[in-house]
């Protein structure tokens, strides 16, 4: 193993640390607040790293949401990451193992992958291995500190704290909506069509997990269809 590299890694994986300590830390604070201890919440970071899909899957535990509705919930939020492992796939040099691959798709977030991305001619993963160390470290530190905080602080101010999980969701979809006026309509239709499945009559009853399933598939779908990502030549 190339200890320089896993040590470049582990250095520009810093940055992505402090920013997954902080979302991880509200997360973390939502899970106290189903009654997840810290062990539960730990293994649950370090099983899926992805802060959407963390918080659906609270979400879901929290309405006591069936096995088969968890998974393909999760499965679909997270689908994006399929695409992502696939891609860093065509950095690899011919030859690598198929367990450093496996190893490497484990650890694919947005931010790893746009990192390992932007590395010039073949990725070695050691090198994401690095990053990924000290990113999942804080990750699942900060889910574990979010849920000994929420017993530790106060009710009040526990409560408060979940408001910085609108505001990470409220990050991630202002700064595209900025950029195309179709992501923003997309982001509008998404909203009023949560809250009319939530209210109408026939659909509110069915499960929160199923809805999800639903709208993401649907909305998801129809902007594909609409406005196709165009390849490159």
């Amino acid at each position: 193993m190339d200890v320089r590299l896993f040590l470049k890694g582990s250095r520009d994986g810093i940055p992505i640390a402090m920013g997954y300590l902080a979302v991880a830390f509200t997360l973390g604070i939502a899970a106290g607040n189903i009654n997840m201890d810290a062990l539960q919440s730990f293994f649950m970071s370090f099983g899926m790293l992805a802060s959407a899909g963390e918080y659906a899957a609270i979400l879901l535990i929290g309405s006591a949401a069936g096995v088969i509705e968890m998974i393909a919930t999760t499965f679909i939020i997270n689908l994006r990451y399929f695409l992502m492992s696939c891609s860093l796939s065509q950095k690899l040099e011919p030859g690598v193992p198929m367990w450093k691959r496996l190893l490497l798709a484990w650890f694919v977030t947005d931010e790893l992958f746009g990192i390992s991305s932007a590395v010039e001619g073949y990725l070695d993963p050691v090198y994401t291995y690095g990053a990924a160390v000290v990113s999942v470290a804080g990750w699942c530190l900060g889910t574990v500190l979010g849920v000994v905080a929420g017993d530790v602080l106060p009710v009040r101010l526990a409560s408060a704290m979940n408001v910085a999980l609108y505001g990470m969701f409220l990050a991630i979809i202002i700064p595209p909506a900025r950029k195309s006026r179709f992501m923003a309509i997309l982001v509008a239709v998404s909203m009023a069509a949560s809250f009319v499945f939530a209210n109408a009559p026939v659909v509110s009853e069915i499960s929160e997990g199923f809805r999800i399933i639903i709208l993401t598939v649907l909305i998801a779908g129809a902007a594909a269809f609409i406005r196709p990502i165009e390849e490159e030549g």
